[in-house]
């Protein structure tokens, strides 16, 4: 998931995710220890950008989509599947179909939340008039791959309705993460009524869109900084939903973040700069280790340059991540080992990050740098070279863009200049290429290496850069083929796709991100878990 830089797999048979309940809190309370006004009031860095459910790339929407609706299965407690529209499903012996059984539940605007929402939402996002950049994840779904290179009817795809209240899916393999994809937000209904209804229109405001989970939107204009989720009695579940409402806070200044934290104005906030260093004796400091990896993509098809492999790597080894991340950071980040973060998957007691791990893919070594980039110079006829670095607005935004110049301009020849913008902004510039460099992010959306590793296929949307390895897409199609129930074989497909990556240098991971927080004493029960969209809102409240 596609992450902002205030803040979108494991290994091929487990989850290796955690779940941390905000300061240790159980999720229960009582009438005797919830305080009357259950409003929680919570900071995001960058506001929301979309609530389109096809079209959703981020983390800020992926949260509020998540807590807003609700799939088939939901992700809870030690980043597991349990229970959510779907009551219970069942499995073919070849692990291709799956059978959801529904429970009668309702959107917020009294319809019936039926088997058809979720045939029309699915389908409605492989259809490339939709330009969905997600819908990739419905890859092992029947038919999604022809209906996405429209060669297929949109109506092909492998999921029909029997009746109202169960779901069919028929996969082109087996495939084991199924269960967790379907609880990604990417997979949620949608209700087609609505949808025709407000047209171009739909979800670009509160008032445009209807939601079938704990929560609804009632405040968000489209452009507004902040946003209000109000408990949904619709909701199925809607009795151990304690809070009733939620505020999110658009503050990008972190110094004023925390004056209104001090000030009651904020239960919540996240900590950056010398904020954590300050803070993290703090009974209230909290630290979110999550799966996700900040890296520079570079655009090989606007200058010429990047296309060099010498000149990609030249500009990874002139980064000294260490430094940024003891020195600037100072938030319990790491320093990336390669694209796929360290802790979310492992094999026969390997971790995947420590078995792709190549020499040179995130090291830092300014002679060699400064050598390479010089043969750089030569074998594509220049003297010099300007590139613009592109980052979010936000003080991490900032602090990246910053300290990579100040490392870049090291390198013979080169002039940096620093473009910060609003993240919304920053995405869609990545997505349409108008960029040279860019600091991108990225979380696992389930516990499987392939979560990260697919987005740099030569035709996955993602790949803004457009980088591209025949030996990667290789080893990628035989993970998601040949060897898909081989686990072996399979994890050294992706293993072998990893490396061929950073010794490509097709792109230059920076670091692992931690989120530190400080988190009320009086908040309960807020889930968080590394993958995906983070947060879960349904069990919290504020105790007295």
């Amino acid at each position: 998931m596609k992450i902002n830089s205030a803040v979108k797999l494991g290994t091929v048979a487990t989850f290796a995710a955690v779940l941390l309940a905000a300061c240790g809190s159980s999720s229960s309370s009582s009438s005797s220890s919830a305080a009357k006004d259950q409003t929680l009031n919570w900071m995001e860095s960058s506001a929301l950008p979309s609530m389109n459910i096809s079209t959703a790339t981020d983390v800020v929407s992926g949260e509020t989509l998540n807590n807003t609706n609700e799939g088939l299965l939901r992700m809870g407690k030690n980043s597991k599947t349990h229970p959510g529209v779907a009551k219970s499903y069942t499995k073919s012996k070849d692990g291709k179909t799956y059978t959801f059984n529904l429970r009668k539940s309702k959107w917020s605007n009294g319809d019936a939340v039926t088997a058809k929402d979720f045939v029309y939402s699915w389908q409605r996002t492989v259809n490339p008039k939709t330009a969905s950049q997600y819908a990739y994840l419905f890859a092992q779904v029947k038919n999604a791959n022809a209906i996405m290179k429209g060669k297929k009817a949109v109506s092909s795809l492998g999921i029909k309705a029997e009746g109202n209240y169960k779901v069919v899916v028929t996969l082109t393999k087996a495939t084991n993460y199924f269960p967790a994809l379907v609880a990604n937000p990417t997979f949620y209904p949608q209700n087609k009524s609505v949808v025709q209804k407000y047209g171009k229109k739909y979800a670009t405001d509160a008032a445009s869109n209807v939601y079938n989970g704990p929560f609804k939107l009632t405040y968000w204009t489209g452009t507004s900084d902040n946003w209000t989720l109000s408990k949904n009695s619709n909701y199925w579940n809607a009795k151990n939903v304690k809070l009733k409402k939620i505020n999110f806070k658009t503050v990008k200044d972190p110094q004023t973040a925390l004056s209104q934290y001090q000030r009651g104005k904020l239960d919540v906030t996240y900590l950056s700069g010398q904020q954590p260093k300050n803070y993290k004796n703090s009974k209230n400091y909290v630290v979110r280790q999550g799966a996700s990896t900040f890296y520079i993509e570079l655009n090989e098809k606007k200058q010429a340059i990047l296309k060099n492999t010498k000149a990609r790597k030249a500009l990874s080894l002139a980064i000294n991540r260490n430094q940024f991340v003891n020195k600037v950071l100072q938030d319990g980040s790491k320093v990336a080992n390669g694209y796929v973060s360290t802790g979310l998957a492992s094999y026969k007691g390997t971790d995947f990050a420590e078995a792709a791990k190549t020499t040179d893919g995130s090291s830092y070594n300014l002679a060699k740098a400064k050598k390479l980039w010089k043969e750089a110079l030569k074998e594509t006829g220049k003297s010099s070279v300007s590139l613009t670095l592109t980052a979010d607005d936000t003080p991490a935004g900032k602090n990246a863009t910053e300290f990579v110049q100040s490392q870049w301009t090291k390198l013979p020849g080169l002039k940096i200049t620093n473009s910060n913008l609003p993240f919304k902004t920053r995405l869609s510039r990545s997505q349409n290429g108008q960029f040279d460099a860019v600091v991108s992010g990225w979380g696992a959306d389930f516990a499987d290496p392939i979560s990260f590793l697919s987005l740099f296929t030569s035709g996955n949307s993602y790949n803004n850069g457009k980088w591209k390895s025949t030996a990667y897409d290789n080893d990628i199609d035989k993970a998601n083929n040949q060897d898909a129930n081989n686990e072996s074989a399979r994890w050294n497909d992706l293993v072998n796709a990893e490396k061929t990556l950073m010794n490509d240098q097709g792109i230059i991971p920076i670091y692992q991100q931690a989120k530190p927080q400080l988190v009320k004493s009086n908040v309960k029960g807020i889930i968080y878990f590394p993958t995906g969209a983070n947060w879960d809102f349904s069990k919290a409240y504020i105790a007295k």
